[in-house]
């Protein structure tokens, strides 16, 4: 897993949420209510594929058509590049 434009990198199993994963992986993504509805963490898939844990996060149907994920409810379901400027490394 990739995030850019930083070119950070974690490791995720496919089963934690990208925002938990990425926390593991000493990558802090923006968040706040880790529900899918606060919309903190919204990001857009460059590479890749995700898919959301549950059926309707807070996204409209156009944003979900132009790759916006929410990693708080999302885990990886391929090698993953996601663009989110305001990530960092932890610590």
């Amino acid at each position: 897993m990739r995030v850019e434009p930083k070119g950070l990198s974690f490791e995720t199993d496919g089963e934690a949420s990208l925002l938990d994963a990425a926390a593991r992986g000493g990558v802090v993504l923006p968040s706040s209510c880790r529900n899918g509805t606060c919309r903190t963490c919204v990001c857009r898939v460059h590479s890749g594929s995700a898919r959301h844990l549950i059926e309707w996060p807070g996204l409209s149907l156009d944003e979900k058509r132009e790759g916006y994920i929410l990693p708080c409810v999302a885990v990886a379901t391929s090698d993953l590049v996601l663009e989110a400027p305001a990530a960092r490394r932890s610590g």
